[in-house]
């Protein structure tokens, strides 16, 4: 019976951990991801201030406002969208902090499909 509520016990525990998120470490600096699509791994580099976040992609420059929810969650809209698509908001959520890395997954706002990346801080 002790070994039954032992058991119990550490799933009890196990079952109510939460990692801890220190996303306020994370909301300036400069960052990189990779992400894959399709055979070719893409390179982005990230400059991000409270307010606006720079990326830099195959030489090119894009500039999105950032609207914070809160120290986890935030929104990107483009500064100047060229199409459609660009104009569409994207939701970013920070799921889970490491020393200089953290996990985040992203989608358009209002849409229910979400991809999932790592970004590592820059010195």
């Amino acid at each position: 019976m002790r070994f039954f509520l032992a058991l119990y016990t550490l799933f009890l525990l196990i079952g109510c951990y939460e990692s801890e998120r220190n996303c306020a470490d994370f909301k300036t600096g400069t960052f990189e991801f990779e992400a894959l699509s399709g055979t070719e791994v893409f390179k982005t580099t990230i400059v991000r201030n409270d307010s606006i976040e720079i990326d830099y992609f195959q030489g090119k420059k894009d500039s999105s406002s950032i609207h914070w929810i809160n120290d986890c969650e935030y929104v990107l809209k483009k500064i100047n969208p060229k199409n459609q698509a660009e104009k569409k908001a994207i939701h970013i959520k920070i799921l889970t902090t490491d020393k200089d890395s953290y996990t985040f997954e992203f989608s358009e706002v209002g849409k229910t499909k979400k991809s999932r990346a790592t970004a590592k801080k820059s010195i």
